[in-house]
C-alpha cells in the first residue's frame, strides 16, 4: 500500500518537472525520492506540491521563471529532523550546486538557483511599518511568496504541516517554544513580499497563523509574558502621579533664598495639574498601538524637555546674600518624572504595535509589575529624589573661603593685664559662643556663618557660610577636635572639617529636630510624646549606630566616657523609680542598671569617672559627690559637701581633677566670698582648696590647669579674679573688654568679649 501511495505521489510530482531540464529523469526521481523519505515527518510531497501550486500564480512576476522553479524543488531537498531552515537551504543549495552542472545547466544559473535557495532560510519579511528596499528581487520574492504559500492553505491542512514541524523539531517543549518565537516574527512582517501574493493568500496565512499562534500560547506556561508591557504603563501612570506630588511640594517651597514678594507661584502649579491629568492619558497611551497614542507620549515628552531647559535657564545666580530654594530642584525632579512617565508611554505604545495582539490580558507577571512598580517610584523618590534635592540646595548655597593658613598652636593665658589679640573679622559675636577645637576657635555669627580663628594669633583661618540662613548657627566640636558639627535654623545638622571649612557630611534630614546631648563622643537625642525620649549613639556624619527606648513616661539624660554611657532616666508616671543605667558606647548594650532613692543629678565626665551630685534635700546644694565606675556602676568614692555650703556648688573638669565652686555661708546677696575645691578623682579626696573675696554669683571660667576666672567692674574698670591653689589673685584688663559678658576658656586660654569681638588675654 505504501508502494502505490508512494507510486501516485511520484506521477504527481513528476507532471510538475514539466521537463525544466531535457534528459533529467533520474534527477527529478531523485528529489521525489528525497521529499518521500522515510525519516521526514514535515517537507513531505504535500508541502512541495503546495508550494508548486502557489509558484504557478506568481511566476510571471519573476525574470528567470526556470531558476526559481529549480530552487522550487531544491529549496527543501535536504532535510534534517530538529535542524534550522538556514542549515536546510545552504545543504539543499549545496546540493544544487553539486548537481545541475551534469546536467548542463549554465553556470550564471546554477549560481542563481543555489542563491534563491539560501534566501529560504529565512521566510519573515519586514516589519509592517518599514520601508520597502530601493532594490527589488523579483526571482527571490516570488520564490518566498510560494514558499509561504503553505501558510495559505486550507485550515486543516494548515494545522496538519504545523503539527508536522513542530513534531520534526524533537524535545515538545523546545520545539513549541522555538515555532512561537517563528510565528511571531513571520507575523510581524507583511507575509509575503509581492502584491500578487498578499492579495491572494494574505488574509487565509494570517488567520493560520494567528490561529496557531493562539494554539501555541495556550501550551506555553506565561506567568511572566506581558511583564515588561504592563511594567511600562505602570510606570507612565505612576510617574505622572509622583510629578504632581513633587510639583505641588515645589509649590510650597521658595524659588529663591530670600524668597521675593513678587515670585510667581503658578508655575509648578500648573505643572501639578498637567502631570495629574497626564496620568490617565499616558495610561492609555501605553495601552495602545495607535499612531494618535505615540504623538501624544510624544508630545508630553517635548513639553517635560523644554519645561527642563526653560527651568534650569532661569535658576537664580548665587552670591553671599542671595541662595537657591528648594523650589528648583523639586520642580527640575518633577520635570524629569514628567518626562519618564511619557517616556515610557511613547516606548509602551512602540512595542505594543509589535505585541499587543499576543500578550495575555492579564497574568503573575504583570501584576507584580503594577505593584513593584508604584513601590519603586516611591523608593526613588525616598531615597533620591528627596536627598538629591537637598544636597543640591545644600552644594549651591554653601561657601568656603581660605583654609590654606596652617593653624597655630593654643597659647597659655598668664592673666597679666595685657590683651594676645583681637579678632577684628567678626561682627556681632562673642567669647560665650566660642568652641575649641584642634585647629583653632570656631565661632558662630548672625548671618548664618561659622569662623575659624587661629588660636595664636586671632587671624581668620576660614569662614563657612550658607546664603539659605540668615540666623546664628549652634556649634560643636566632635572627633577629638578634628571636626565641628553646626546645627542650622531650617538645614539641620552640618559636618565640617575642622581644618579647612569644608563641609564633610549633612545629618539626615529626619535627625533636624534631634538635641546634642554631648557632642564628644557624640550622643543625641530625642524628644517625642508623653515623655517617651529616646537616646541615640551617633556618629559624626550622623549614623545612628543604636537607639535606647527605656519607655513611656520617660524623661532622659546623659554623659559618654570613652566607651561607656551613662544614661539618667526619669520616670513621669507608674511606681517605677528612677533609674540610672550604663550602655556600652558604640552598640547600645545595656551594662547594668540601678535604682537609687534619690536620683543622681547634674553629672559630668572628669577623669574616665562619671562625678554626679547627690540631692541634699530642698536645698540645691547636693549633699554630697560621688564618683561612678562609668563600666559597672559602682561607686568608687563619695565626697561630702560641706553644710554650710549654700550656692549653687558648680562642677567643672580640669584635667583629672574636679573643680567645685561654692560659697560657704548664706546664699544672700551680702556673701561675697567664693569658695573653690579641687578633688582628685582618682582618689576622691580634695587636692586644695582656695577661698576668695569674689561674688558667688559671678560666671566664672575653668582652664585645663583649674585656674577659676571671672571678670568684675572694679572703679578702676574692668578686672579679672583668678583664684588658684595658690590662692587668689586679681588683675586689671585692658579697656574694650565687657565685663558684664562671660569669660571662656578654651584650653588654658581665656577669651573675652569686645563690642562685637573676640578678645584673647595674655
Amino acid at each position: 500500500m505504501w508502494a502505490d501511495w508512494q507510486t501516485v505521489a511520484v506521477v504527481a510530482l513528476r507532471e510538475r518537472w514539466n521537463e525544466l531540464i531535457p534528459g533529467s529523469t533520474a534527477l527529478a526521481d531523485d528529489l521525489v525520492a528525497r521529499y518521500l523519505g522515510r525519516n521526514r515527518r514535515a517537507y513531505r510531497d504535500q508541502y512541495l506540491e503546495t508550494v508548486l501550486t502557489g509558484l504557478d500564480s506568481l511566476i510571471q512576476l519573476s525574470t528567470d521563471p526556470t531558476s526559481v522553479r529549480l530552487a522550487a524543488w531544491f529549496h527543501r531537498a535536504v532535510h534534517e529532523p530538529g535542524g534550522a531552515p538556514a542549515e536546510d537551504a545552504e545543504a539543499s543549495a549545496r546540493l544544487a550546486e553539486q548537481t545541475l552542472p551534469a546536467y548542463g545547466v549554465d553556470p550564471i544559473r546554477i549560481a542563481e538557483v543555489a542563491r534563491l535557495i539560501r534566501l529560504t532560510g529565512s521566510l519573515s519579511t519586514p516589519p509592517t511599518d518599514s520601508y520597502a528596499p530601493p532594490r527589488r528581487d523579483a526571482n527571490g520574492d516570488v520564490l518566498l511568496d510560494a514558499v509561504n504559500a503553505a501558510l495559505a492553505t486550507a485550515p486543516s491542512r494548515y494545522a496538519a504541516h504545523a503539527s508536522e514541524v513542530r513534531r520534526d523539531a524533537g524535545d515538545r517543549a523546545t520545539a513549541t517554544e522555538r515555532r512561537y518565537d517563528e510565528v511571531r516574527e513571520i507575523l510581524d512582517g507583511h507575509l509575503y513580499r509581492t502584491q500578487l501574493a498578499r492579495q491572494r493568500m494574505g488574509a487565509a496565512a494570517r488567520a493560520n497563523l494567528e490561529a496557531e499562534l493562539a494554539g501555541l500560547d495556550s501550551e506555553l506556561p506565561a506567568p511572566w509574558r506581558g511583564w515588561q508591557q504592563a511594567a511600562l504603563a505602570a510606570l507612565a501612570t505612576f510617574g505622572a502621579i509622583a510629578a504632581a506630588v513633587v510639583a505641588i511640594a515645589a509649590a510650597g517651597a521658595p524659588w529663591q533664598v530670600p524668597a521675593l514678594e513678587s515670585e510667581a507661584g503658578w508655575p509648578p502649579v500648573v505643572l501639578a495639574v498637567v502631570a495629574f491629568f497626564s496620568a490617565p492619558v499616558l495610561f492609555r497611551c501605553a495601552r495602545s498601538s495607535s499612531q494618535r497614542a505615540r504623538l501624544i507620549s510624544g508630545a508630553l515628552v517635548a513639553v517635560a524637555v523644554t519645561g527642563l531647559l526653560v527651568a534650569w535657564a532661569q535658576v537664580p545666580v548665587t552670591n553671599p546674600a542671595l541662595g537657591v530654594g528648594l523650589r528648583v530642584p523639586l520642580l527640575i525632579s518633577a520635570l524629569l518624572l514628567l518626562l519618564v512617565a511619557a517616556g515610557a508611554a511613547l516606548v509602551g505604545s512602540l512595542l505594543r504595535t509589535r505585541t499587543a495582539r499576543f500578550l495575555p490580558s492579564r497574568n503573575l507577571g504583570q501584576q507584580l509589575a503594577w505593584l513593584a512598580v508604584p513601590g519603586v517610584i516611591a523608593l526613588a523618590l525616598l531615597l533620591i529624589v528627596q536627598p538629591l534635592a537637598r544636597n543640591y540646595v545644600l552644594d549651591s548655597n554653601e561657601r568656603v573661603e581660605g583654609g590654606r593658613r596652617p593653624a597655630g598652636e593654643f597659647p597659655r593665658s598668664t592673666l597679666d593685664g595685657t590683651v594676645a589679640w583681637v579678632s577684628r573679622a567678626l561682627s556681632g559675636a562673642g567669647a560665650e559662643e566660642a568652641v575649641g577645637t584642634k585647629y583653632g576657635i570656631a565661632v558662630p555669627r548672625q548671618t548664618g556663618v561659622v569662623e575659624m580663628l587661629d588660636a595664636a594669633t586671632g587671624e581668620l583661618r576660614w569662614r563657612y557660610s550658607r546664603s539659605d540662613s540668615d540666623e546664628k548657627p549652634d556649634i560643636y566640636a566632635t572627633g577629638n577636635g578634628e571636626l565641628l558639627v553646626a546645627e542650622f535654623s531650617d538645614i539641620g545638622y552640618l559636618l565640617l572639617d575642622a581644618n579647612t571649612g569644608k563641609r564633610k557630611a549633612a545629618w539626615p534630614g529626619h535627625t533636624r529636630d534631634h538635641s546634642i546631648q554631648q557632642a564628644d563622643p557624640l550622643l543625641t537625642g530625642e524628644e517625642v510624646s508623653k515623655g517617651s525620649d529616646k537616646l541615640r549613639g551617633t556618629d559624626p556624619d550622623g549614623h545612628e549606630r543604636w537607639t535606647f527606648e527605656p519607655g513611656r513616661c520617660t524623661d532622659i539624660g546623659a554623659v559618654a566616657t570613652a566607651d561607656t554611657v551613662v544614661a539618667f532616666l526619669g520616670h513621669s508616671c507608674g511606681d517605677r523609680p528612677d533609674e540610672m543605667s550604663g550602655l556600652d558606647l558604640e552598640t547600645g548594650k545595656k551594662l547594668w542598671t540601678k535604682s537609687p532613692a534619690d536620683m543622681y543629678r547634674r553629672p559630668i565626665v572628669v577623669g574616665g569617672l562619671v562625678v554626679v551630685a547627690e540631692p541634699g534635700g530642698d536645698s540645691d546644694v547636693p549633699a554630697a559627690l560621688v564618683g561612678i565606675e562609668p563600666r559597672t556602676g559602682d561607686t568608687k568614692w563619695r565626697w561630702l559637701v560641706p553644710r554650710n555650703w549654700a550656692c549653687r556648688t558648680l562642677l567643672n573638669a580640669a584635667g583629672n581633677l574636679l573643680v567645685v565652686v561654692d560659697c560657704p555661708g548664706p546664699a544672700t546677696q551680702v556673701n561675697t566670698k567664693t569658695i573653690i575645691t579641687a578633688i582628685d578623682t582618682t582618689t576622691g579626696r580634695t587636692a586644695w582648696q582656695s577661698t576668695a573675696p569674689v561674688n558667688p554669683r559671678t560666671r566664672v571660667a575653668v582652664t585645663a590647669d583649674a585656674r577659676v576666672i571671672s571678670l568684675a567692674q572694679a572703679r578702676t574698670g574692668c578686672v579679672a579674679n583668678i583664684i588658684t591653689r595658690n590662692g587668689y589673685r586679681q588683675s586689671r584688663l585692658p579697656e574694650g573688654i565687657t565685663c558684664t559678658r562671660a569669660p571662656r576658656a578654651l584650653g588654658n586660654l581665656l577669651l573675652t568679649s569686645g563690642d562685637g569681638t573676640v578678645i584673647a588675654l595674655h
